[in-house]
């Protein structure tokens, strides 16, 4: 009994012992940001970076990144702001091939998947696993699941909701757990800093054309500005 019981206490020690301490250990919490209408959880408190955004239709567009790190594991949030899409379309010069009003709603509507090419689908020595529709609160955007050229893996996830666009990533070293959990943590937020909840899909929602319609040969399906009903759900 006596070199049971010593061989218990062993083993209890050791599994102790490879428990990381508080010292060491990176708590997750979540980060909520008012003002780009997201929540999301980090390991700490993120940095904040602002950049400008090229777009596809050749605008350029504000946003900001939220990055932490945890070892050799990165988190990213991006947020790129398109709700003024028409005053800049207006503002700049253009061929005449791109004068009808119809390339910034365009402009917006493909940025996800201009998002998923430019930043994971190009990128250098990548493989890309898994390749996607996704939603997330009934927020629909698109998922990518990466083995990058270093052997480390990423998970991205990208969505629009009122005309901003996230964009999530999670990358972590060979053998770690897949940074799955971060990109799903993510939550939508409405002006006075709730969660909104959905009953339905919800698909983005242009803003109101205010500068004029110049739009040639537009079908029936155009829509979206404006008169779409409320999707939310109220708590």
């Amino acid at each position: 009994m006596r070199v049971r019981f010593c061989t218990a206490v062993v083993a209890a020690a050791a599994w102790l012992g490879c428990l990381p301490s508080p010292a060491s250990a990176q708590d997750w919490t979540e980060y909520v940001n008012k003002e780009d209408g997201f929540s999301v959880n980090f390991p700490g408190q993120p940095q904040v970076r602002e950049i400008t955004w090229p777009s596809e239709y050749g605008l350029t567009f504000a946003g900001r990144v939220y990055s932490a790190q945890r070892g050799a594991e990165r988190y990213t949030v991006t947020v790129v702001d398109y709700r003024d899409a028409e005053q800049k379309y207006h503002a700049v010069s253009r061929p005449p091939s791109f004068q009808q009003a119809i390339y910034w709603q365009i402009d917006i509507m493909g940025s996800i998947q201009y998002a998923a090419t430019k930043l994971f689908r190009q990128r250098p020595g990548v493989k890309v696993h898994y390749d996607a529709w996704h939603y997330i609160d009934l927020v629909e955007g698109h998922m990518l699941h990466l083995a990058n050229a270093d052997q480390s893996v990423t998970h991205a996830s990208i969505y629009l909701h009122e005309n901003r666009l996230y964009v999530l990533e999670g990358t972590v070293p060979p053998g770690a757990p897949e940074p799955g959990l971060f990109t799903q943590s993510l939550g939508f937020l409405d002006a006075d800093g709730q969660r909104v909840r959905y009953r339905e899909i919800y698909s983005n929602r242009l803003p109101p054309m205010t500068m004029g319609n110049r739009v040639g040969g537009g079908g029936r399906g155009g829509g979206g500005q404006g008169g779409a009903p409320d999707q939310r759900q109220q708590r």
